[in-house]
């Protein structure tokens, strides 16, 4: 009886002992798509016997001071969802490991595998998209005197409405997302190079860059720009948005379904258009979300493994369904008709939009060696600059200064 008693107490010792846990983190998720997380994490258990899969989300801010923090330590995720800037600045730092998809590279498209892809290595594979476009509070237009069938088309059209918006209403027309480095992708957009192009030389302080930083900051001076839109960017936008007091949100479509959930009232006000094109460069930024793994990785094989099979066709498809307007990154998923059917609603308007838009859509992230500081350093001079302690020349001049004493 003691010899059985002690064989199965060694077997379920053996069997816990077997059982690996691997654990992936996404970036703000939760709990909007809890089901489909849990879903994907109970798929690969039952493709993969002997694995328990946990899934961890992280607040947007976090994820990187978090990530780091567990490298360090020595106890990373299997898996870690980054934006592409976080994963070129991730990446730098040594704390992400070189993936080898082989055959499998071809799932994804070959732009956005490459968003992923530093020193000829892959770091990551790609996951979701989705061109910005504008959600706007008809209620709101209606009272500021603007026709809601007829949305501003172009940056220009749209800064003029935001400017009658708050003379006639008192509420804020729109909150651009200029926070961080965003002005990087707003001046690509533009049709504005950032660097040389051997890419040896910062050149984002020509008399066109001052002028369009300047426009901002005129508007950020007069009050038509909220003051927290330096600190807290899209998250204070979503947040005005919802309750009421913003009329135009600059958005990826998929948080449309965060106004739903937030304030159904506002919701049901809600039109979608096009992002407004700046006509010269013709392009919208639209950052990729991809799923990297982190330096120290218990296990790279199931690693990599587990990456390809939360962004495989199957589950990147079964995501955009459930967001119902994110966009793949594989290109067989992204035939479906799913993608091409509109509706009335703000949030099939939306997808229908972004899904023309495609076409325009690019990663612009910027690649610069020892990106962290050169960030913070254009991050600190557009702040100052629209904060009125710096011109816009001055502003962009020091940055350029800064960043060509490194490159």
């Amino acid at each position: 009886m003691k010899k059985f008693v002690m064989t199965a107490l060694l077997l379920s010792a053996s069997a816990a002992h077997a059982q690996k846990v691997v654990e992936f983190w996404t970036i703000s998720l939760a709990p909007l798509f809890n089901d489909e997380m849990n879903r994907v994490a109970t798929a690969f258990e039952k493709a993969n016997p002997g694995v328990t899969v946990k899934w961890v989300d992280v607040p947007q801010s976090a994820i990187e001071q978090k990530l780091l923090a567990a490298v360090a330590a020595g106890r990373p995720p299997a898996v870690v969802n980054l934006s592409s800037d976080q994963a070129v600045k991730l990446y730098q730092q040594g704390a992400l490991e070189s993936m080898d998809l082989g055959a499998g590279s071809k799932t994804y498209f070959a732009k956005a595998l490459g968003t992923f892809t530093f020193g000829n290595k892959v770091y990551g594979v790609p996951w979701y998209w989705a061109p910005k476009v504008v959600a706007y509070n008809t209620d709101i237009f209606k009272k500021a005197g603007l026709d809601p069938a007829n949305p501003p088309r172009t940056i220009q059209t749209l800064m003029a409405a935001a400017k009658q918006i708050k003379d006639k209403t008192g509420l804020y027309g729109f909150m651009p997302n200029i926070n961080g480095t965003n002005f990087l992708s707003i001046f690509q957009e533009a049709g504005l190079p950032i660097l040389s192009k051997d890419g040896g030389q910062a050149v984002f302080n020509s008399d066109k860059h001052v002028a369009l930083l300047q426009q901002y900051v005129d508007l950020y001076k007069k009050g038509y720009i909220p003051e927290d839109t330096m600190r807290r960017g899209f998250t204070a936008a979503t947040e005005l948005y919802s309750a009421g007091k913003l009329a135009m949100l600059i958005t990826g479509p998929q948080f449309i379904l965060r106004v739903a959930n937030d304030n159904k009232a506002v919701y049901d006000v809600t039109r979608v258009a096009p992002y407004p094109i700046n006509i010269a460069g013709n392009v919208i930024h639209t950052p990729l979300m991809g799923m990297s793994i982190p330096k120290g990785a218990a296990d790279k094989a199931l690693s990599q493994k587990l990456a390809t099979f939360i962004t495989n066709d199957l589950n990147q498809l079964a995501f955009s369904k459930v967001t119902k307007t994110t966009f793949p990154s594989t290109v067989h998923s992204s035939t479906d008709a799913f993608f091409k059917t509109g509706g009335q609603n703000a949030i099939d308007q939306g997808r229908l939009v972004s899904s023309v838009e495609l076409s325009k859509a690019r990663d612009l992230t910027v690649v610069v060696p020892d990106s962290s500081r050169l960030f913070k350093v254009f991050k600190d001079n557009i702040e100052a600059a629209m904060a009125g302690q710096k011109t816009s020349k001055e502003a962009l001049d020091d940055i350029v200064k800064a960043w060509n004493a490194s490159l």
